[in-house]
């Protein structure tokens, strides 16, 4: 990829990881050379080279604080514009000392800490994942000698409010934000990290031994699972719009029993074979009920009224006043599960389907 800078380039963002690491490389410069730098010059752990703004910088004695605002790019990220400031605190080692490598992270306040396993970080330890790590270590370095240590902590003013938007209270990160990244860069209106904040959840169910697996598109099949099949938050795996990602991630992992459940404007999507459900993706769900209410009724009239439907709802009212509803999505379900098993045939799957305020629209047996 070369060199980016990101006073320059708009597009692209970087990660909670890669602010970090700028800013711990920037603190320890400040306190070895006492130089303030208004950007520093990293590489991330394929050797790109990232340029990146400092927001602040101050320091006593023999500790620095810097502070790097989040910047997304044009990726939509609730990050975005938050501060994070990295504290490092610099000593030299004496022939005596014992300390195990030259650089030691912690996290402080607004940085989450891992209750359940199953996650990249074992829990009771500050949720900074493995290759935010070795980016930081790896800059640092460069700037260390064998008889000299730092500790850097990282700290995020607010980040426990901000968690409260993310999956990290469901992937049981309790206190704040997790800091994360592989490559240091957002790419504009990527999937790539978010399909990949959503995968954990699978970790987290297998290493509760889970046999049997929830999906669901959000919150409505969240909330619904729990009262009518009284699933467990760990069980129950929010996959948003990106189905066979998560059900790739599932087979990969060794799940085998999935129960499909949520509301239908999502799951009829499926039936039609569409596993990416985001409506600027497909957006045939008015089609695919026509196709299957015609199984059921040849009333033309009533097949025209479903087509030209605004929604899912009006489409379940329309089937309510022609007593079919029950059957086509009974048909539906089955469907549903019938493309699925073609696709993962070593899962067994099972579908349920609910209107909005969670009543059984159509299961499969």
């Amino acid at each position: 990829m070369g060199k980016i800078d990101f006073r320059l380039e708009k597009t692209f963002g970087y990660t909670t990881g890669a602010c970090a690491a700028a800013g711990a490389f920037s603190a320890l410069y400040f306190l070895k050379n006492n130089e303030k730098l208004r950007f520093v010059e990293i590489l991330n752990l394929k050797g790109d080279s990232l340029i990146i703004p400092i927001k602040n910088i101050e320091k006593q004695e023999n500790t620095a604080i810097s502070t790097v605002e989040k910047f997304s790019g044009e990726d939509i990220d609730i990050t975005n514009g938050m501060d994070i400031k990295i504290e490092v605190t610099f000593e030299k080692l004496d022939n005596n000392s014992s300390k195990p490598g030259n650089v030691k992270i912690i996290g402080g306040d607004g940085v989450g800490i891992v209750t359940k396993s199953g996650l990249q970080v074992n829990p009771g330890e500050y949720a900074i994942n493995p290759k935010p790590r070795e980016m930081i270590e790896n800059n640092l370095k460069s700037l260390l000698k064998n008889d000299e240590c730092v500790t850097v902590k990282i700290s995020v003013p607010n980040g426990d409010e901000i968690a409260k938007k993310t999956l990290n209270p469901k992937l049981g990160i309790i206190g704040g934000i997790s800091i994360l990244g592989t490559t240091g860069i957002v790419r504009p209106m990527s999937n790539e990290a978010y399909k990949e904040s959503l995968a954990p959840q699978i970790d987290v169910a297998l290493a509760y031994n889970f046999e049997n697996l929830v999906f669901v598109p959000g919150n409505i099949g969240t909330k619904h699972a729990k009262i009518l099949l009284d699933a467990q938050e760990d069980q129950i795996i929010e996959v948003s719009n990106f189905w066979d990602y998560m059900l790739d991630k599932a087979k990969e992992k060794g799940v085998k029993d999935i129960t499909v459940f949520g509301h239908a404007g999502k799951i009829v999507k499926l039936a039609g074979g569409i596993f990416d459900t985001h409506s600027r993706i497909a957006d045939a769900r008015n089609e695919i009920l026509c196709a299957y209410a015609s199984l059921v009724s040849q009333d033309v009239e009533m097949l025209q009224k479903i087509l030209q439907s605004n929604t899912t709802e009006d489409i379940i009212e329309i089937l309510t006043e022609k007593g079919i509803l029950t059957e086509v999505f009974e048909i539906i379900s089955k469907r549903v599960v019938e493309r699925l098993s073609l696709r993962w045939e070593k899962i067994n799957f099972s579908c349920i389907i609910i209107d909005m305020k969670g009543n059984i629209l159509g299961k499969s047996d």
